[in-house]
Parts: C-alpha cells; structure tokens; sequence
C-alpha cells in the first residue's frame, strides 16, 4: 500500500533577507524555521533542505540496512548512521556521504560493509537523489 506525506513551507521576502518555516503536516511534530543564509551559510538555529535531506537519507538507509542485515540473519543490536549532505551556492547539492557504525553480533567488517553497499543502492532516497555522488563509510563497533 502506497503512502505519501506531507510538509509545507512558508516563505516571505526575497532569498537572501528572507526567511521561511517548515512544517512537518503528516507527523505534526513540529514547525522549524529555515533562511538562505542557514543553507548557504552557517545554519544558526535553523535548518535548511539538505539538513533535512540528510536526515530523510540517514533514517532510509539505516531501515534498509537493518532488513538486509535481517534478511542474512544477523540483525543489528545498533545502527548510527550519519549523512553529509554538501550544499555549494550556484552548483547546488553536490554530494552525500552515508557514514555508518554497526553493532552486528556474528558478522565480519567485509560482510558488514557489503551489507551497507547493498543498503545504500536499495535505500528509496538513495535512489531519489541519484542525481548526486553518494558515498559510504562503513565499520562495525569495535
């Protein structure tokens, strides 16, 4: 069964002076204001489109990657996944890096990190931002 979620942004004035809030309308959690100079520049208590791009990505693949890891029977203890996703003004997003941990009872670092490949090429929003370089990282707890 298909889903579709929803979010909304207000915005007013020009780019660069402006300034918007983005809603979160089908989890209901919460309204975060977002400006040009928090993407472009440094965020200061605001979050931009590739801040939340990369929150999309690191909770993607890490719910990918727990299923493959299940699928192999080795399940997960513990996943940290982190996403870096790079902004440049007049290019746009010019790439993403997946780092992950993994705690991975009875698994190896080579399984571990083809388990990861795997996860990073099957992840939905890996696939929606194909478009862009996406890199990985990955090593077990140790």
């Amino acid at each position: 069964m298909a889903t579709t979620r929803h979010a909304h942004t207000v915005w007013e004035g020009n780019l660069t002076e402006g300034t918007g809030t983005v809603t979160l309308d089908s989890s209901g959690i919460g309204s975060y204001p977002v400006s040009w100079p928090a993407r472009a520049e440094e965020p200061g208590g605001k979050t931009s489109p590739e801040e939340l791009i990369a929150a999309a990505h690191s909770s993607c693949f890490s719910m990918f990657l727990s299923a493959v890891l299940g699928k192999a029977g080795t399940p997960p203890t513990r996943l940290t996944t982190k996403a870096d996703v790079t902004f440049q003004p007049g290019t746009g997003i010019t790439g993403v890096h997946l780092t992950v941990e993994g705690e991975v009872p009875g698994m190896d670092e080579a399984a571990f990190a083809k388990a990861a490949e795997e996860a990073k090429a099957g992840c939905p929003v890996s696939q929606a931002l194909a478009g862009t370089t996406i890199t990985l990282t990955a090593s077990l707890a140790g």
